[in-house]
């Protein structure tokens, strides 16, 4: 038995509560870990709202919030191979279970050890930031040289792109709202405040030869705003708007295994991805820690340390 925070029905943020659950027996492909910390992400107030509904895992109500974790493994489902109990991993709860619990259950496939050396703080910031970075970035295969403009970079999505195109030797500028631009412009990012003006006008001063891939964290109007200024269409990649493919775009292709889990934690145990985490809150202060995600004025990551 430990305590979670999640919804008892679909709703905002009015139907989040506090509740106890019996720790999960791990179903086949599962692992049962303690939770040491959980990421928070927009998605996790998607879910509550019941916007994608069809990731709960089809498990009832009362449902546990998040996605990302960061712990202990505790008890092994069957057919698991390359995890024991006792292993310190991170990965996604894709199966329901959700992680703003004091134990949960991961996907085993969706899930990797820690390297030694590596924080649980900073890994369970990995699971969707980091790969969905990684994925980005080889999607696009950008050359050394090339010239990229991240929209909404000031995000944990939109840093973590920054920090590996700028290791390619990818030069980056990036729309956000002026209160993200410290971190950016400290990663070398050109900072375009999409509230100052025109952000096409002002992406095409920095860029007058175009852009030789977009990667788009915003969707709707914003990304048909800048989506012209790619040179090819097929490099504007979108994380959140699969309408992209209207534009000529592509939407990204996720790999949530367990090879591109470890190769975005060995990223950041080798300093090349540096998530930032800018603000750790306690499990009993949960409610804020989504209420800054959720109501836009996080810049970079936000974690809830449960244990």
């Amino acid at each position: 038995m430990g305590q979670a925070w999640g919804f008892g029905r679909y709703g905002g943020p009015e139907v989040q509560e506090f509740f106890d659950r019996p720790d999960l027996d791990p179903r086949g492909g599962e692992v049962l870990i303690r939770v040491d910390v959980a990421g928070v992400n927009p998605l996790d107030h998607m879910l509550r709202s019941g916007l994608v509904s069809g990731l709960d895992g089809g498990r009832q109500f009362p449902r546990v919030l998040g996605m990302e974790a960061a712990g202990t493994v505790l008890a092994l489902g069957e057919d698991i191979d390359g995890l024991e109990v006792g292993d310190a991993v991170f990965g996604l709860a894709l199966t329901g279970g959700g992680t703003y619990a004091e134990t949960t259950v991961l996907s085993a496939a969706n899930a990797a050890r820690i390297p030694e050396g590596l924080s649980a703080t900073v890994a369970a910031t990995l699971p969707v930031a980091g790969t969905t970075a990684v994925d980005v970035l080889d999607q696009l295969d950008l050359p050394a040289g090339a010239v990229v403009l991240v929209n909404g970079v000031g995000g944990g999505v939109g840093l973590a792109v920054a920090q590996l195109a700028l290791a390619r030797e990818v030069r980056v500028i990036g729309t956000g709202s002026n209160a993200k631009r410290e971190h950016a412009e400290a990663l070398g990012v050109r900072f375009i405040d999409y509230a100052a003006g025109d952000v096409a006008a002002a992406a095409r001063e920095l860029a007058p030869g175009g852009f030789d891939g977009i990667v788009d964290l915003v969707g709707g109007t914003s990304l048909r705003t800048i989506a012209p200024l790619a040179r090819d269409p097929r490099n504007v990649i979108a994380v959140g708007d699969s309408s992209v493919s209207d534009l000529g775009g592509r939407f990204v292709e996720r790999r949530l295994d367990r090879e591109n889990l470890a190769r975005s934690a060995q990223l950041a145990l080798d300093g090349i991805l540096a998530p930032m985490i800018t603000a750790i809150h306690p499990f009993f202060d949960a409610p804020a820690a989504l209420a800054t995600v959720e109501n836009g004025h996080s810049s970079g990551k936000v974690v809830i340390k449960v244990a």
